[in-house]
């Protein structure tokens, strides 16, 4: 089997994948700030860490997978104050809803899930380290850090200090030093949730919030940190120097994480997701209109994950299409006993290489042709294996496909009867006006030559 191969963010090169301790992989990944639902782009991040987890686990002897909830944001306090809703109340119910929905597409549970509240001692000691060592400073109550002072940054993102400062909406206050400082810790104001510390009552900003968990839960260096290609600047970059600077390895810029792994951009229907435009998706939305969350896992995974996605109608159509081809095969091998198997190096192949989805799925044609036509054991548990890495076939085919198993079928079988015996009597304009009926309901009839067969649709 090949090696593993990922592109390095932080080197802008595809390399191989040598951990820290082969006996024990650590990677991290930005988990939501959990204030509304999660929208599209937000799910693939989920879909893609959950890959490369699996991958890394089919691989090394352990991996511990770390996936933070953000629990204090000022989105979050705003979202509190505009419903009314407590905050702890709030973020509790998103932060459910956030993991069923993730589970719903096959996401499994992160090894370790932090939540930002549980972790402020850890924060308030990197502020002190990196005041101590005079990259921070404190000012009108407020912790910031001195950007100047580490003239690294930047590495990870590739910007000059004139793009970071004209590419972030950097915020000019009369107690920052340079405009280009970022906040580690900000006061609170009596209404706002807020934690005694040395520069007064206040809360932390959201970047020394990933530094913290990261290092607590996995130590430093671990192997692998990423999240969407939106965080790489100003998140993970502020993510760097503030633990590399604490720590004392400023001119070491993976002495925090070996690794970064970003995912692409999220677009629907050839625009920018947006508010203002009305066309955010939201994973939870999909589930609740019932369509399948393997189909929504099958489109976000179908893209290369370096790559733009853009999320269509028409591809998931086509997601949902594949995978009730390969249901239909593995329906009609119901009765072939399965048989102990290795994952298809073809699929491995794919995923070692920079986990080449697209790659992937051609693979997993070819599998599910050899298994209609072969009809054997090894061929249909190749298709199945090759399918549970990546988080697919994971359900039962006659459920998938709708061949009963709901509280109308009584009603369903009498109807699909009827025109059955309407059709043998010749009486088609009957047997046309039940099949309507039936195809009111969402039902699909399918006429054999072992007698007639429903599904819904």
């Amino acid at each position: 089997m090949s090696a593993l191969k990922l592109y390095n963010s932080l080197k802008r090169t595809k390399e191989e994948f040598i951990p820290v301790d082969p006996e024990h992989v650590r990677i991290y990944a930005c988990g939501p700030t959990v204030y509304s639902y999660a929208h599209i782009g937000n799910a693939r991040m989920a879909v893609v860490f959950d890959l490369l987890a699996r991958l890394l686990r089919l691989q090394f002897p352990q991996v511990t997978y770390a996936s933070n909830i953000t629990d204090v944001e000022d989105k979050i306090i705003t979202a509190s104050r505009e419903t009314g809703e407590p905050i702890d109340q709030l973020t509790r119910r998103y932060e459910a809803i956030y993991n069923a929905d993730m589970a719903a597409l096959g996401v499994e549970p992160p090894d370790v899930q932090p939540r930002a509240t549980d972790h402020i001692s850890e924060m308030i000691a990197l502020n002190e380290a990196l005041i101590g060592r005079g990259y921070a400073y404190a000012a009108d109550g407020h912790v910031l850090f001195s950007v100047p002072s580490f003239p690294a940054y930047g590495g990870l993102s590739g910007r000059s200090r004139d793009d970071q400062i004209a590419g972030a909406r950097v915020e000019v206050a009369p107690y920052k030093k340079d405009p280009a400082d970022f906040v580690l810790w900000k006061p609170s104001t009596p209404d706002q949730p807020g934690w005694d510390s040395p520069w007064g009552r206040g809360r932390p900003g959201w970047h020394i919030e990933c530094s913290a968990m990261a290092e607590k839960h996995l130590g430093l260096p671990f192997d692998i940190h990423g999240g969407g290609a939106d965080l790489k600047f100003p998140h993970h970059e502020n993510e760097i120097a503030q633990s590399c600077c604490a720590h004392g390895h400023e001119n070491d810029l993976s002495a925090f994480a070996k690794m970064w792994v970003h995912n692409g951009f999220v677009t629907v229907e050839g625009e920018k997701m947006s508010k203002s435009i009305g066309n955010v998706v939201l994973a939870h939305d999909l589930l609740a209109e019932g369509i399948k969350g393997e189909a929504i896992r099958f489109a976000l995974l179908s893209g290369h994950y370096r790559q733009p996605l853009d999320w269509t109608q028409d591809g998931l159509a086509q997601a949902k299409r594949t995978l009730d081809r390969f249901y239909q095969i593995l329906l009609q091998l119901k009765d072939v006993p399965l048989v102990a198997v290795e994952i298809p190096q073809g699929v491995l192949e794919a995923l070692n290489d920079d986990l080449n989805t697209p790659k992937a799925y051609a693979e997993l044609n070819a599998l599910a042709r050899e298994a209609a036509e072969l009809k054997t054991p090894e061929a249909k548990t190749k298709l199945l294996a090759a399918g549970s890495l990546m988080g697919f076939l994971r359900e039962d085919p006659a459920i998938w496909l709708g061949y009963g198993s709901g509280s109308d079928d009584a009603q369903i079988d009498a109807l699909v009867k009827a025109r059955t015996e309407a059709k043998a009597a010749r009486d088609f304009a009957l047997a046309d006006k039940l099949r309507a009926e039936l195809q009111e309901l969402g039902i699909v009839v399918e006429d054999t030559p072992n007698g007639p067969k429903w599904r819904r649709a």
